[in-house]
């Protein structure tokens, strides 16, 4: 049985993907959450073999991120991209960042099972109606990405769970209780954040994540 998270911040579209995969032999919706922080929480939890996740779910941390962070802390866990965005960069970083597949939200009920049932076998499945180019192909594969999240990437596991709290402005408490860490463990976070990053003020800070897609408004 595969257990599978939904991560998506609309509530009834939850409802409908809850009861597709549900209907599919050997799998089964464990939990919900309704933005990429939480599923990446949920996953390190246990528990989770493969999660579907909403490209955007503002606010807060975008899911690419949270692909990102779980293809590297758990990298047995399968995270499925859907979403409505077809846009060939956000589709070549998402595989870029480690996830298996990338389903399109308006596509037949027929193409999201064939995504489900093709990452978990361990291959890569884009949607039908996304075309990849040898450019795509090349970003991909290649340090292209990297490069542009450069110091984000030196960033640590916990780190990169307070930076998109840190933007959208949460205090100290409000991270503390969210994470299940104590303020003074959020305060040295937000240190070497802004040390890694080079970013010295929180207007900076906000332009980056920004620009680079780790956050969503």
């Amino acid at each position: 049985m595969y257990r599978v998270l939904i991560a998506d911040n609309h509530p009834i579209y939850r409802v409908g993907l809850k009861a597709i995969i549900d209907a599919q032999p050997n799998f089964k919706v464990m939990a919900e959450v309704s933005d990429a922080t939480d599923a990446y929480v949920k996953v390190a939890e246990g528990g989770i073999d493969v999660v579907v996740m909403a490209m955007t779910m503002p606010p807060g941390e975008c899911g690419i991120s949270a692909t990102q962070r779980i293809h590297e802390d758990y990298p047995d866990v399968k995270v499925l991209i859907n979403t409505a965005h077809d846009e060939h960069h956000y589709i070549d970083d998402s595989l870029h960042y480690g996830a298996a597949g990338y389903v399109l939200k308006n596509s037949p009920e027929s193409e999201f099972i064939d995504a489900l049932t093709t990452v978990v076998k361990n291959r890569i499945f884009v949607d039908q109606n996304i075309v990849l180019t040898p450019a795509d192909f090349k970003r991909i594969d290649s340090a292209q990405a990297d490069e542009q999240l450069y110091y984000y990437n030196a960033l640590s596991s916990r780190e990169r769970e307070v930076l998109p709290l840190m933007v959208l402005s949460w205090s100290n408490k409000e991270i503390a209780s969210r994470l299940f860490i104590t303020t003074k463990t959020v305060e040295a976070h937000k240190a070497n954040i802004m040390r890694k990053l080079d970013y010295p003020s929180h207007a900076k800070l906000v332009k980056y994540a920004v620009k680079n897609g780790i956050v969503n408004f």
